[in-house]
C-alpha cells in the first residue's frame, strides 16, 4: 500500500539491558559496562563505550575480560527490563493503538490513526515520543521512519544510539542504495561474504543483475530479494497476537450518509455492542478508534487513549463525537463508520476514589447484559439508540 506519509515507526532501544541497569545506578553511565553471567557465561548487553573496546553480543564473559580488562560486569537484575519494556511500549500507545511489540527492546508503531497531516508533524510527534522516553525512563531509543517496515527497521539501526532516520515517501530505493547487501533481512554474514567474493558489496549491485543471475544467487526467493532491495514491502504492524488483542464492528451504509447526528449514533451503538463481548471476556480496553470511509473507498481514522482501562460503556461515549469529527474531515458523505477497541488488559484491582461507583454500574452493565442476551425482543437500549430515522438507509452490519 502506497503510503503519502512515512508513518510506519520501528523503534530499537539503546543497549537496552545495560540502560536499564544505568537508569537505576546513574553512576554506571558513560562506563566501560556489560550485563552478563558468571566467568562461564555470556555477554547480553553492552555499553557502547564497552562496544568500541571491542566487546559485544554475544561474546563469552571470559574473552569479554580479555578485550576490555576494566569492565564493569553487571549481572541479570529480576523483573527490571521487562518493567521498563512494558513502560516503554505504554509509552508507545500512548501516541498511537497501533504498536507492535516484537521483542522486549524492539517493535513497530503506526502513526496513520493520529492524523498528521505532513511530514513535519511526522517528526514532531517522534521526536517528542523520543523525548519522552528518555525522561521517564531515562533510556536512550533510536527511531527509523519510513513507509513501510523493512526500511523503517533499517533505518533504525544506522545512526544508534539515540538514532532518528526518516526516509521520505518515494526515497526507500535509493536510501537502500549504498548500503552494504549484509543490511538487507535474510543476508547473513556468510551470504554477504559469498556476495562479496563475486563484487557485490552494496545493494545496488544486487539490482544491476539480471534475472537469471538473481536466480543462480538466490534460488526461487530471488524476486523477494530484488522487492526488499527496492525497499519494497507491504506487510502490516500487527497490532493481535494469538488471544484478541482488539474488538472491532462496523457498519456499510445502503446509503451514504452526510448527517453527522445519524452517524455519532451508529457509532455509539457500536460501542453498546462491543462492551459486553469485552465484559464477558472479563478484559477491560483503553484506546478508541473510529474510522470513516467515503464513497470512492479511501479512508481516515483518529485514536484515543483513556488514562485507565475500562469495561464500561460511558467513558468513551463523548469521545465518539470528537474522533468522528477528527476523521471526517472531507465535505463528502460516508459510506462507512467503525469502532475499534485496543490496548486490551486484564481488570486490575481498582484502588482509586471511584472503584465503588464503577462497581455499580459494572453490576447494572452486567444485569442489562443477561437481559439482553434473551434476543431482541428483551433488548434493553441506551437512548441514543431510541431515535434512529426511518430512511437512515443502514445496512450490513459486520
Amino acid at each position: 500500500m502506497s503510503r503519502a506519509l512515512p508513518t510506519i515507526v520501528h523503534l530499537d532501544a539503546d543497549a537496552f539491558f545495560v540502560a536499564c541497569e544505568q537508569a537505576r545506578d546513574p553512576s554506571l553511565v558513560g562506563k566501560r559496562c556489560a550485563v552478563g553471567g558468571t566467568e562461564r557465561g555470556i555477554i547480553s548487553s553492552a555499553s557502547y563505550e564497552a562496544r568500541a573496546c571491542g566487546v559485544y553480543t554475544p561474546m563469552p564473559t571470559t574473552r569479554a575480560r580479555r578485550v576490555c580488562p576494566d569492565l564493569i560486569l553487571i549481572p541479570h537484575t529480576p523483573g527490571l527490563y521487562g518493567t521498563v519494556s512494558r513502560r516503554m511500549f505504554d509509552l508507545c500507545e500512548g501516541l498511537t493503538p497501533w504498536v507492535q511489540r516484537n521483542s522486549i527492546d524492539e517493535g513497530y508503531l503506526d502513526l496513520a490513526p493520529c492524523g498528521l497531516r505532513d511530514l513535519a508533524a511526522v517528526e514532531a510527534a517522534v521526536r517528542g515520543l523520543q523525548e519522552r522516553i528518555r525522561a521517564e525512563l531515562s533510556i536512550s531509543v533510536s527511531f527509523g521512519l519510513a513507509t513501510n517496515k523493512l526500511v523503517s527497521q533499517i533505518a533504525s539501526k544506522l545512526r544508534k544510539p539515540r538514532g532518528f532516520v526518516v526516509v521520505p515517501p518515494g526515497e526507500e530505493a535509493a536510501f537502500l542504495a549504498p548500503l552494504p547487501v549484509g543490511k538487507l533481512p535474510g543476508v547473513g554474514a556468510k551470504t554477504e561474504a559469498m556476495l562479496g567474493s563475486r563484487g557485490l558489496r552494496l545493494i545496488q549491485d544486487l539490482l544491476a543483475l539480471s534475472p537469471h543471475e538473481l536466480r543462480a544467487l538466490f534460488g526461487e526467493g530471488w524476486r523477494e530479494m530484488v522487492a526488499a532491495a527496492r525497499g519494497q514491502d507491504d506487510r502490516a504492524v500487527e497490532t493481535e497476537p494469538d488471544e484478541a488483542k482488539s474488538y472491532s464492528q462496523q457498519e456499510t451504509f445502503a446509503v451514504d450518509l452526510s448527517d453527522p447526528a445519524e452517524v455519532e449514533r451508529i457509532a455509539k451503538g457500536m460501542v453498546d455492542e462491543l462492551m459486553p463481548k469485552i465484559r464477558a471476556d472479563g478484559k477491560r480496553v483503553r484506546t478508541l478508534t473510529v474510522k470513516v470511509r467515503y464513497p470512492d473507498f479511501s479512508h481516515a481514522s483518529h485514536a484515543h487513549s483513556l488514562a485507565e482501562a475500562t469495561d464500561l460503556e460511558a467513558p468513551f461515549y463523548a469521545w465518539i463525537g470528537p474522533l468522528l469529527r477528527a476523521a471526517w474531515t472531507r465535505r463528502s458523505p460516508l459510506r462507512l463508520v467503525s469502532v475499534r477497541f485496543s490496548s486490551v488488559a486484564a481488570p486490575e484491582l481498582q484502588l482509586e476514589m471511584f472503584a465503588e461507583t464503577d462497581d455499580r454500574r459494572r453490576r447494572l452493565a452486567g444485569v442489562l447484559d443477561a437481559l439482553n442476551r434473551g434476543g431482541t425482543a428483551r433488548r434493553v437500549k441506551h437512548g441514543h439508540q431510541l431515535s434512529r430515522p426511518p430512511d437512515s438507509g443502514v445496512s450490513d452490519r459486520g
